[in-house]
């Protein structure tokens, strides 16, 4: 029989805790075996790392991530490209290695964002490239309390603008080819759009900060505003995109739920407190990821080298 994983608490500021499979097992039936204890480890802790798995495609990491978390999502407004495997199966986020992708929530600007992620490691980078992980009370506890008090009486919008040339385009987004269905679906969800000339596209959604974890109805700090902010990027990108576009015509933008800009001194302020709560694990071959979005934000840090993770997307959650 399986034993049932052990914990490791290893980590270079924190604790990521790593369930490790003791001796050779067939990955699916290994999770199957063990499901109830790699559970309990998620529940506890937001995240674990399955280590010691022998997997060979991204069609037995599909399976893997079913048989932990059920059906696997099609992912739906997609801020950046990602390869398709098919069958709810991803490549991570395409994201140049010089710069960070900052701490986020997959999809937490959805009307159904996932509860459930897995990331699993195809090929560790020669150096860095750890996604990291931070606990959602922990931020909310730790901003400022009048900063919190803002954005729960405000909330927060998210305005983007499709275009043909910089991150996804409205069609590889939404997964849809005409307007007439892309303006349905965003009736349906609450996003206002706007069609440009050229044939762009410019939504705006308003969203709440601050959300109630639905295990156990505590208070967390679950949104993208500082990730999505035009205060995260590389101060070189963002120059060149609003000397292409305008300040008004950005791929993404995030600011306050009545449209009233954030100033630096707020995105820097939420990253800074990111920044000091933040959980590293360094990815080994085969490694599965397994993350509570809603519990837990991760990162994606600068790498060398060839870095190959795909992921995989579970049980759309109503959090509004």
């Amino acid at each position: 029989m399986t034993p049932v994983p052990h914990l490791q608490l290893t980590s270079a500021t924190g604790q990521v805790p790593v369930a490790v499979a003791d001796e050779p097992a067939e990955p699916r039936q290994w999770f199957e075996d063990n499901r109830l204890a790699v559970a309990d480890l998620l529940a506890g802790h937001g995240a674990v790392v399955v280590r010691g798995l022998v997997w060979a495609d991204t069609a037995t990491f599909g399976q893997l991530a079913e048989t932990a978390f059920g059906p696997l999502m099609v992912e739906r407004e997609g801020f950046a490209k990602r390869d398709d495997f098919g069958s709810g199966v991803y490549s991570g986020t395409e994201w140049t290695p010089d710069f960070p992708m900052c701490m986020h929530h997959e999809l937490s600007y959805t009307a159904a964002p996932p509860r459930y992620l897995m990331f699993g490691c195809v090929q560790p980078p020669a150096k860095g490239g750890v996604t990291g992980l931070s606990d959602s009370r922990v931020i909310l506890e730790q901003l400022p309390p009048t900063m919190v008090s803002e954005f729960t009486a405000r909330g927060w919008q998210l305005t983007r603008n499709y275009n043909s040339e910089t991150g996804v385009t409205w069609a590889e987004a939404f997964g849809l080819s005409s307007r007439a269905e892309v303006e349905a679906y965003c009736d349906r969800h609450g996003i206002a759009w706007q069609w440009r000339s050229g044939g762009g596209l410019r939504t705006t959604q308003r969203l709440t900060a601050i959300v109630e974890h639905p295990a156990d109805g505590s208070a967390r700090w679950f949104n993208q505003i500082a990730f999505l902010n035009k205060w995260t990027l590389d101060p070189l990108i963002r120059d060149f995109l609003i000397f292409e576009y305008g300040e008004d015509g950005l791929p993404f933008d995030t600011s306050f739920g009545d449209g009233t800009p954030i100033s630096a001194d707020i995105v820097e302020t939420i990253n800074a407190v990111y920044e000091a709560n933040t959980l590293r694990e360094p990815w080994q071959r085969g490694d599965l990821l397994l993350v509570d979005n809603v519990a837990m934000a991760h990162s994606r840090e600068v790498f060398e080298g060839d870095r190959q993770i795909v992921v995989a997307m579970a049980t759309p959650a109503t959090l509004r």
